[in-house]
């Protein structure tokens, strides 16, 4: 009786160590070693096909002439299909060459190049080929699936380096006079409720936090509006969290908000304030209301208030972006954002080893989406805009008192 538990036993404790011959030659050696019966055995037990155990014991029979030397005899194995057939190769590459986009005679010029879609053209080509090959032949060309990758800038205003040469020399002034320099901006929108948060994080093995399967917005818990003022000379952070509009009504609010409850008492004496913000959304250098909240803000507090934007396709390099809402990205990864409360303990929680520190308060007030703002509110507007991009730069002094 031929023990094939114990074939099967032996074969899986080396067979990841075999190559084809050494495979062919273990299983005639178990094979010969059976006696009768003993090919049908082994090619059960370890899955070798039986013309292969035969092929082995025809190695063992012909003795070390055989056994040594290379892998495969001379010719063995079928041919590469490039061998074969010359030109596959150079209509595979056409088919993927990047550079010929607009040419309409590419079959393949605006699918995605699947191998099974690169296999079936080339077989309109009269090429006998599967979409199994494809892969082989792809990675010989040197081609690898890519994805794509944000390097292009695109068109530089011709004045970026020196508006940012201005941003920095005004930042400058103002920490050295002990006034405070802020960045702000709205940070993405996020779903409120059991809504898969990218990112992951540590749990036990096997139970993952269970998400909605479509981000279908809940209604009564809709969206958490971020929006962040980034103290740069403290290095320290406010958000409020809105729950309506992105306005530019609710921008101010959370720099007002910031300011009484931080500003105010990191800064007692100032009279001044630099806000640094990206030149679109709520606090957009062209958008009326963003300027006219300003003015009420100023007024309100007694301050002057010195506004520079970033030029258009920089707001990366706000200072805000990497130094406050990157780190509050990192805190809450893989975190569902389940409750309105669980955005502000979150975004709360957020330290740095360099020590930034953030504070976080929920917004509900609701704010008019669209309100426009006439030509009569913009004049009453005490703005002085600079000679270099006013629509960059300007100041907004208080309308009651000028401030010493």
């Amino acid at each position: 009786m031929i023990d094939e538990a114990a074939i099967r036993s032996r074969y899986e404790a080396i067979s990841h160590t075999l190559n084809e011959r050494s495979t062919r030659l273990f299983a005639a050696a178990e094979a010969r070693a059976a006696g009768l019966g003993g090919v049908s055995a082994v090619a059960r037990a370890t899955g070798v096909a039986r013309s292969t155990i035969n092929r082995g014991l025809n190695d063992l029979a012909a003795g070390a002439t055989r056994i040594a030397g290379k892998v495969r005899r001379p010719g063995a194995g079928r041919p590469p299909l490039e061998k074969v057939d010359p030109s596959l190769k150079d209509d595979l590459a056409k088919l993927l060459e990047p550079a010929t986009v607009g040419d309409p005679m590419r079959p393949l010029l605006w699918v995605s190049k699947s191998q099974v879609k690169l296999a079936d053209a080339l077989r309109g080509m009269g090429h006998a080929v599967s979409a199994s090959s494809i892969g082989t032949l792809i990675e010989v060309l040197g081609y690898r699936r890519q994805s794509n990758r944000k390097t292009l800038e695109g068109g530089n205003h011709p004045d970026r380096d020196a508006q940012f040469e201005r941003i920095n020399a005004m930042a400058a002034s103002f920490q050295a006079a002990g006034d405070p320099v802020i960045s702000v901006d709205t940070k993405k929108k996020e779903l409120v409720g059991q809504f898969k948060n990218p990112g992951s994080d540590y749990r036990p093995e096997g139970e993952p936090e269970k998400v909605n399967v479509h981000d279908f917005i809940d209604k009564d818990l809709g969206k958490a509006i971020p929006y962040g003022i980034y103290d740069v000379g403290e290095n320290s952070g406010w958000v409020s969290v809105g729950v309506d509009h992105d306005t530019s009504e609710f921008a101010v609010a959370a720099i007002r908000r910031w300011f009484a409850a931080m500003g105010s008492q990191r800064y007692p004496k100032t009279r001044r304030l630099l806000i640094t913000a990206d030149g679109g959304g709520s606090n957009g250098s062209r958008v009326r209301l963003w300027k006219v909240e300003l003015q009420k803000l100023a007024d309100e507090l007694e301050i002057v208030i010195v506004v520079c934007h970033y030029p258009p396709g920089t707001s990366k390099w706000n200072k805000i972006e990497h130094r406050l809402f990157c780190p509050i990205t990192q805190n809450w990864r893989g975190k569902p954002l389940v409750s309105r409360m669980t955005v502000v303990e979150l975004i709360a929680a957020t330290t740095t080893k360099t020590g930034l520190t953030v504070r976080c308060e929920l917004d509900e007030t609701l704010y008019e989406k669209g309100r426009k703002i006439s030509d009569e509110e913009m004049a009453s507007l005490n703005i002085e805009r600079n000679a270099f991009h006013p629509e960059w730069n300007y100041t907004i002094s208080p309308r009651t008192k000028t401030p010493p």
